[in-house]
């Protein structure tokens, strides 16, 4: 579905991406891992539309997307959350969602945004009441709402960055639920981006891992939690805090 050759992202003379290549099945959740600072965001906002590359191929369905603006991208199918959710306030739950769907069905169709909104919400278990207001939500449901908003642009491809954020354990395991569920009722392919390494072992087929900008490690969670180069960058040095990420991918 997705095939990313040699993409490089430089901002004067620093570069946060360097010649970085993978590709994404259909069907299949990816898990994109790394430090802060190691490129995980520069290149989901590449794939989004947000930064142009400097350099490389980004082929959607194989078509170059490269460049393209963001309303294009989201058009062709690909979705994004974003890692602090910051809704329209003064709208209702519903109007954030129905807007998403508006803007992401590249039609001027009111009844087909409100189709998606409500399908898109009761996916997530958020209400479908449309007075309901956004300042009743908790970390958790606005996750779920910067999820809704996601999926009532109806992709294809979902890029879901950082869904645990501000989450406890329990709300945590609900939303990685969540994004197995969106993949396996909805045939929607996914990218997660999160530091929550053992939650995420658990959910994904394979985990892609960067730092400072250039892939270090890639393949089946067991063995990357294994991985010496992962420990060293992304868990350090402890001993104990390898073994229970190695645990968590192995169940």
């Amino acid at each position: 579905m997705l095939v990313v050759e040699g993409l490089v992202k430089r901002f004067g003379g620093f570069t946060a991406v360097s010649d970085v290549s993978f590709k994404v099945d259909q069907g299949e959740i990816l898990g994109l891992i790394g430090p802060n600072g190691s490129g995980k965001s520069t290149i989901f906002n590449m794939l989004s539309g947000t930064f142009p590359p400097s350099a490389g191929s980004i082929k959607f369905e194989g078509h170059e997307i490269a460049g393209l603006s963001p309303h294009r991208i989201i058009n062709r199918g690909i979705g994004r959350t974003f890692q602090i959710p910051r809704p329209f306030r003064r709208l209702t739950i519903f109007e954030n969602v129905e807007l998403a769907g508006f803007y992401g069905q590249g039609s001027h169709s009111r009844a087909r945004a409100d189709e998606a909104a409500e399908k898109a919400l009761a996916m997530v278990g958020l209400p479908t009441d449309r007075r309901a207001p956004v300042d009743g939500l908790g970390a958790a449901g606005l996750k779920k709402l910067e999820l809704a908003k996601a999926l009532a642009t109806s992709p294809k491809l979902l890029l879901a960055d950082e869904s645990l954020g501000g989450l406890d354990e329990a709300e945590m395991d609900q939303a990685a639920d969540m994004l197995r569920k969106i993949r396996d009722e909805l045939g929607i392919t996914i990218i997660w981006v999160e530091h929550i390494m053992g939650v995420l072992m658990r959910v994904v087929d394979r985990v892609m891992v960067l730092d400072h900008g250039e892939k270090i490690s890639e393949g089946l969670p067991s063995a990357v939690a294994g991985d010496p180069r992962v420990v060293e960058v992304y868990l350090g040095t402890d001993a104990h805090a390898t073994q229970a990420v190695a645990a968590q991918a192995r169940r």
